[in-house]
């Protein structure tokens, strides 16, 4: 008897946690929620300014970059479908083809990429 009581709690216990996690659990690492959908304006050019500022600290492009505001935000729709553009301008750049950084996202706020062409 002390045994079947013993499988019984094991069973029950074990099993019970799942169940416990209703609509307001969280996801990710550290209990942080990630949205699900769009994410805004606000959310990819702070997201952009990020990865700007860590390819200058870095060394991928100069470090003058870490200064520089965004001077742009649009969604483009490319071959894979639409994406958000974030644009800065830095005109200490001697190169006048890296003067523009380009960095692309999802419409639901994944990073895709950087670059100097905007495509």
């Amino acid at each position: 008897m002390r045994k079947l009581l013993l499988v019984l709690f094991i069973t029950f216990g074990l099993g019970s946690g799942p169940a416990l996690a209703g609509s307001g659990h969280e996801h990710g690492p550290g209990g942080s929620h990630k949205p699900h959908g769009p994410a805004s304006e606000a959310t990819i050019i702070k997201r952009a300014t990020k990865v700007k500022n860590n390819l200058a600290n870095k060394g991928t492009i100069d470090a003058s970059w870490t200064s520089v505001q965004h001077t742009g935000i649009k969604q483009k729709t490319y071959a894979n479908g639409p994406e958000w553009v974030v644009t800065f301008n830095n005109d200490k750049v001697n190169d006048t083809k890296k003067q523009t950084l380009y960095i692309f996202y999802s419409l639901d706020g994944h990073y895709i990429a950087a670059n100097y062409t905007g495509n």
